[in-house]
This record gives structure tokens, sequence and C-alpha cells, in this order.
């Protein structure tokens, strides 16, 4: 494809030779002649002097000197996300349902529907239009999936759960399995707790792989729009998380929990549940957070504190085996000047 071609595409300006042939997309590192990379972090400027791309995606502000190609947008990355399309599409299902496939009679099927090899289809199941559901997941009855939604591979769909449309869930995911909920008897016993709540996906929810979304005792867990959990979440039952927010991997929320909108909690970041963490908020990896954190905060470490804070006492605490000799050195010094004193 015409470098110019890809401009008008991407809605960028071009500098350089239009008629560059791109026959893919590449980080700054790995591309090759003919190649399209992106640059959108200043820190990396440097790479353009030995990059073998052809043309580079900058940001409309970007000023170095360069010989290579470019393609001017005010967002880079979004426009390096948006050329991979260019360039590479994922395998289409087949559109059918497979022989294997177990589908109840009482089922609902938009038009265009895929469903997989093996997967199953339970009794009042209602899946939208242009719904693809891969091979040996399942759907319990009851559930509802919106146009559009995929489900690939090895997902479990619980009874009564209720995903929007545009919604992905990748291979493994588990969405609506009982929250952990028990109550202990007179005699030491656990006695389980019903979970009668459901689990709600608004559109254009997207679930990493083997993460799981618990249902609520009551009441629902609720994953608001356009909201991206990585791989390997833990949501526990009746939490909320809000619009746009981003659960990276290994992220773990306790029951109860209500995050807020375009919030972004990092890797192994872990919430001890019934409490509110406001909008905007960044927890930075492994941030532990036992308490209600307020909007527009960035927050790190255990017990969660205010970033710079953090930073300032991480540093202190690889000083404190000096400091701990420095303050054993004065004690002993304020020792032998009490001593000199009281002879005198």
């Amino acid at each position: 494809m015409k470098l110019s071609d890809i401009a008008s595409q991407l809605d960028c300006s071009l500098e350089g030779n239009g008629d560059l042939e791109i026959t893919g997309v590449a980080g700054l590192d790995e591309a090759q002649d003919k190649e399209l990379a992106f640059l959108s972090n200043p820190k990396y400027t440097p790479k353009l002097t030995t990059t073998k791309a052809s043309a580079v995606i900058v940001a409309k502000d970007f000023s170095s000197p360069t010989n290579l190609a470019l393609l001017r947008n005010s967002n880079p990355y979004l426009t390096f996300a948006r050329a991979i399309e260019l360039f590479y599409s994922p395998p289409k299902p087949a559109n059918e349902i497979h022989s294997t496939a177990v589908v109840s009679p009482l089922a609902k099927l938009g038009a265009n529907v895929c469903i997989g090899a093996n997967a199953s289809i339970g009794d009042y199941v209602e899946l939208g239009d242009n719904v693809v559901v891969y091979p040996n997941s399942t759907i319990y009855p009851g559930a509802k999936i919106g146009a559009n939604s995929i489900i690939h591979s090895n997902c479990v769909v619980r009874e009564y759960v209720e995903i929007g449309a545009r919604c992905v869930l990748q291979n493994g995911v588990i969405v609506g399995a009982d929250g952990f909920g028990y109550a202990k008897k007179d005699d030491g016993s656990w006695y389980k707790i019903l979970q009668s709540g459901i689990v709600v996906l608004e559109d254009d929810v997207e679930i990493g792989a083997n993460s799981t979304i618990d249902r609520a005792t009551i009441g629902e867990t609720r994953i608001k729009r356009g909201a991206k959990l990585d791989n390997l979440v833990m949501v526990g039952h009746a939490s909320i998380v809000g619009e746009n927010t981003l659960l990276c991997g290994q992220v773990g929320l306790a029951g109860s929990s209500k995050v807020g909108r375009n919030v972004t909690l990092a890797g192994q970041v872990g919430v001890a549940g019934h409490l509110t963490i406001g909008d905007n908020v960044v927890a930075t990896a492994q941030t532990g957070i036992p308490n209600s954190v307020e909007a527009n905060q960035v927050i790190s470490g255990y017990p969660a504190i205010e970033n710079r804070s953090w930073l300032k006492s991480a540093a202190i605490f690889n000083r404190l085996p000096d400091l701990q000799k420095t303050l054993r050195e004065l004690q002993r010094r304020v020792v032998e000047i009490e001593t000199l004193f009281k002879k005198d």
C-alpha cells in the first residue's frame, strides 16, 4: 500500500515520499525496509537514527531532524493501532452453527450468529445479531449477549448474565460464577450463601483471558461501558467498575468494590472491598488499597499513599541500614557525653 494512501486513511499529514510502498507495521526496533513504525514517547527519539523503518508515525509537533518519511497525527499511538488494521485481519469464523454444537430449541438467535464446535447454548439464551461463540464455550440458561459480541473458546457465561453489544471475552473467561459468600454456623462450619444476583457487562467491554467476574449475592456486579480488563483479573461479587476504566493483569477487587470512571489499576493492584475509588485515580503496580480513595489521585505502595510520598519513602527505605548505623553512633556519643557530665 502506498504511504500516501495510508496517510489518507489514517487522517495524517504526510512529509516525504508518498509513493513509498508499505508492506506492514512494526516497532522501531523490529521494523524493516518498507515497514511503518511509530514514535509516541519522546525518550525514544534517538531510535530514529537506527531504525530500518521506511516511515514513522509521529506527533503533530514532532521537530527532531530525520530523513525518514513522516505521518503526523495528534495521537500517534492510536494512529498506529489503526494502521495495524490496514495490514492484518484475524481469521473469520465460519458463518454457521457447527454440527457438534448443542443449541437449545428455546434459545433465541439473531441474524448471522456463528457457533463453534462443541459449544453449548442453554434454554432461553438470547444471542444478538452477528454474535460469535467460539468452540467449547458454554452459555448457561437465560443469558443475554448483545449484537456483534465475541465469545472466544473455553469461556463460560453463567445463568442470567447480561452482556452488551460489541463486547469481547478472551479465552477462558468466566462471567457469573458464584461470589465468595459463606455464613459461619454455630458448629464452626460454613453455610454457602446462595448467589442469586447477576453480572452485567455494558457495551464495548473487553475481558482478558482467564479473568473471572463473580455474580452478586443479591443485586448485580456491573462492568460499565468501555471498561477493559486484562488477563487474570478477579472482580468480586457486587462490585462496580466504571466507564472506560482499565484493570491491568492480576488486579483483584474484593466484593462490593466501587471503582469510578477512567481509573487505571496497574498490574497486581489489590482492592480490599467495600470501598470506593474515585474517578481518574491511577494506582501504580502492586499497590494495596485498604481504604477509599478520592478522585484524581495517583497512589502507590501498601498501604496506598500519594505517589510522590511513596517515591520519597522508597528512597528512604534503601538508606535505612545507613540511617540506623548513624543513629546508633549518635546514641553512643550522647551516652559518652552524659557520662562525662556526670563525672564532672
